[in-house]
């Protein structure tokens, strides 16, 4: 039987998506070479890439006057790489701290210009997403990370804003709709919904680059992968043959509106299920900034010695991947689009199996 994998990353991809990469490695498009061997600048591989690119802009409405790209580095790479090409040295960006990632990314920002955190949930161990913040007119821009696999949080609203928003998308990109137009730039690492770690989604305005006035090293430079079509050197060929699948998996299932739809109906289970039962609660304060994506919680005051004995239970259900960052504790479900309602049914019988036991 295969296991319910809620793990936070690298995650769940649809069962075509493998069946169809696993033949692509075996024999690709009948040319009796493997995906993994092919030229990344051969007309196969070209109109991977091109088809990839076609999808993310139907998927998401991304209008014309943006580039898409796939790089490499992951999203880490991107909390300086971002700051590197937009922020100028006298110039100053603000940064929205809801968790361990925007934190780094605050880090990395500071290399390259002035950055001022506008908000941040950290005294609380960010068990929520802070509101009713101000964010100045002069900014070079506002950086959000629209959810938060660790602590289990998630912008349901951008906030209201003229300045240029660059957003941290890895851990939500395609499971709803977002409004492109909003943001300068996104970024996201593939292995949440998209694909397998090692590509890395950049959706970017194109008049917002060659602005600053600092050298950038060519690699680093968005422009170079804008004019190459993210092919100046090799990319990460299979990586982005598996996202192109997973794009088009989505689009055969209904688009965006349809995941979103799906990933409402299993959050809303979980969530309904960590409120009822008396064993355990959920860690983020505030409902209303749970995380569509992560539901995290832990055992109810008194019942932490039984954390082995709940692991123990999921192990025997096939649930996987469920402990709790350590930065948490407690438990996980992360449930990205490829995950099926069947699999959250399975752990809320666990929990309710650990309730009947335990109780």
């Amino acid at each position: 039987m295969k296991k319910h994998n809620f793990s936070s990353g690298p995650a769940i991809l649809p069962l075509p998506v493998f069946e169809q990469a696993a033949e692509a490695v075996r024999d690709f498009n009948g040319m009796g070479l493997s995906i993994l061997e092919i030229s990344h600048r051969s007309p196969e591989f070209t109109a991977v890439m091109e088809e990839a690119n076609v999808l993310i802009k139907d998927l998401l409405n991304v209008p014309d006057d943006y580039a898409i790209l796939f790089l490499q580095g992951g999203a880490s790479s991107q909390f300086f790489m971002t700051a590197m090409n937009l922020l100028d040295q006298d110039a100053k960006a603000g940064y929205i701290d809801t968790g361990s990632w925007s934190t780094k990314a605050i880090k990395e920002a500071q290399a390259f210009g002035a950055v001022e955190t506008l908000a941040s949930s950290k005294p609380d161990n960010f068990t929520y997403i802070p509101k009713g913040f101000a964010i100045p007119e002069d900014l070079a821009y506002v950086h959000i990370t629209t959810n938060n696999t660790i602590y289990g949080t998630q912008f349901k609203t951008l906030p209201e804003t003229s300045v240029p928003m660059v957003g941290d998308m890895s851990s939500d990109i395609f499971s709803q709709p977002v409004d492109v137009s909003r943001f300068d730039l996104i970024y996201a690492g593939a292995q949440k919904n998209m694909g397998p770690a090692g590509a890395t989604l950049v959706i970017v305005r194109k008049e917002a680059l060659g602005k600053v006035k600092r050298h950038i090293p060519t690699m680093l430079d968005y422009r170079t992968h804008v004019k190459k079509g993210s092919a100046f050197n090799t990319p990460p060929v299979f990586p982005i043959y598996v996202s192109m699948l997973t794009l088009r998996w989505i689009k055969a299932n209904g688009g965006i509106p349809a995941m979103q739809q799906k990933n409402a109906a299993k959050a809303e289970l979980i969530y309904r299920e960590i409120d009822r039962n008396p064993m355990f609660k959920g860690t983020v304060t505030d409902p209303a900034d749970r995380s569509t994506m992560n539901a995290t919680f832990v055992l109810a005051e008194g019942k932490e010695h039984l954390n082995d004995e709940f692991m123990q239970l999921c192990k025997a259900a096939n649930c996987s991947g469920v402990k709790g960052h350590r930065s948490v504790g407690g438990f996980r479900a992360s449930m990205y689009n490829a995950m099926e309602i069947e699999s959250v049914q399975a752990l809320v019988q666990v929990m309710q199996s650990f309730e009947r036991k335990f109780g």
